[in-house]
């Protein structure tokens, strides 16, 4: 799973006393605002995950819509790790992917409820329910050329900063005698500095 993020920012100053109300004992107490860019990921179909509140040893918590919301990520989590991924790796997923958080409904008194909605497109396999049960291949990894890709087998020469020890005036010297001269200058400023 790879992706990108682009940010950007402006500082208004004496903004926060400007535009935002205090909510606590001091001015910094406030809770940001925050436009969303202009363009969004549009999906078409959806996964969801539905919670009440009733948490996990069974307590009813009265129109509780935290705790409902809480059985509904937890229910994303359980669901989505019988694909094959690992509760840490569906935890961080829905933490950065585009997915829905709503509270569906508070008329049930008691139950407050809350859904979690997941584009299914996110994902390289179908993960929605369906005849014939869970697929036994677990999670498939793409391979993409878009991350730059370096490899050390430990036989490289290790690069001296020149600029600490001394002015490198022929750039066609061997890269041994870069490194042996560099030792020797390193070593002769520490003997003058001893």
């Amino acid at each position: 799973m790879s992706g990108f993020l682009e940010l950007r920012c402006e500082i208004i100053h004496g903004g926060m006393e400007q535009y935002l109300t205090p909510m606590g004992p001091t001015k910094l107490h406030v809770n940001p605002i925050f436009e969303i860019g202009p363009l969004e990921p549009r999906y078409s179909e959806w996964l969801v995950f539905e919670g009440i509140s009733v948490d996990e040893s069974g307590k009813q918590h009265y129109l509780d819509a935290t705790v409902a919301y809480k059985r509904a990520v937890l229910n994303c989590i359980h669901y989505l790790a019988k694909f094959g991924y690992t509760p840490e790796q569906v935890y961080l997923l829905l933490s950065c992917c585009p997915c829905e958080g709503r509270i569906s409904g508070i008329v049930d008194v008691p139950n407050a409820v809350a859904t979690l909605a997941i584009p299914t497109a996110i994902f390289d396999q179908d993960v929605r329910p369906k005849k014939g049960g869970i697929p036994t291949q677990g999670v498939s990894v793409r391979r993409y050329g878009d991350v730059a890709k370096s490899t050390y087998d430990g036989n490289l020469p290790i690069t001296v900063n020149q600029c600490l020890c001394h002015t490198m005036t022929d750039i066609s010297s061997n890269t041994t005698d870069i490194q042996d001269s560099s030792v020797h200058g390193a070593q002769a400023v520490e003997e003058t500095v001893n």
